[in-house]
């Protein structure tokens, strides 16, 4: 095989894995994008683990999954929001999914840290934090 026909195949190898890959960390957080921006906390909910800490300016709290919808449908009660996306999305060096967002409500505008851990098979929510800025 010549060299630049092996150089394409594998550019074209490499370049499609990283679609792919990044394609599935897209639909991981599709339903939480959309969950956020239409401020649903009982949507939200069905991505949380059983146990959920919430950072609201450095003050985190841990709860339980029932909680949590709670605490997020009060957040989402005070701070209806205008807008939401993901600026970013990766993954830690083992494996565990999270998303860096920006929320931007009435009242304010958030930078917004979501982390996720293999829980039954799928990722879960195990950690939201919202920075005010």
């Amino acid at each position: 095989m010549k060299p630049t026909l092996l150089f394409a195949s594998l550019t074209l190898f490499w370049l499609t894995l990283l679609v792919g890959v990044t394609q599935a960390q897209n639909d991981t957080f599709a339903p939480i994008r959309n969950a956020i921006r239409s401020g649903s906390s009982q949507e939200l909910a069905q991505s949380f683990g059983p146990a959920v800490e919430i950072s609201f300016d450095g003050d985190r709290k841990g709860y339980s999954a029932t909680q949590a919808e709670a605490v997020m449908k009060d957040f989402f009660a005070k701070n209806a929001p205008a807008s939401f996306d993901f600026v970013h999305s990766g993954g830690s060096n083992d494996g565990k999914p999270y998303a860096v967002g920006k929320y931007v409500s009435k009242s304010g505008a958030y930078r917004m840290f979501v982390k996720m851990k293999p829980e039954g098979g799928r990722p879960v929510i195990n950690a939201i934090d919202f920075t005010k800025e």
